[in-house]
């Protein structure tokens, strides 16, 4: 078993990204990032960050 954590912070998911931590919070907001509530605590399944980094690397290969 991995000892990778399904959910990351948003400093986590930012860092992963190589974004800032506010460009983080202003994907998830708008609802481009997928993340999850647990109570006031927001975390980003790591499945769901590689596979919208993928959608999103495929979705510009098809704009170019």
């Amino acid at each position: 078993m991995s000892s990778e954590r399904l959910l990351l912070r948003v400093e986590e998911a930012a860092d992963r990204l190589a974004i800032g931590r506010s460009k983080t919070y202003e994907l998830i907001r708008q609802g481009i990032l997928p993340s999850v509530r647990l109570g006031r605590t927001v975390r980003v399944p790591l499945y769901a960050l590689e596979h919208w980094i993928a959608e999103e690397l495929e979705r510009q290969r098809s704009a170019e």
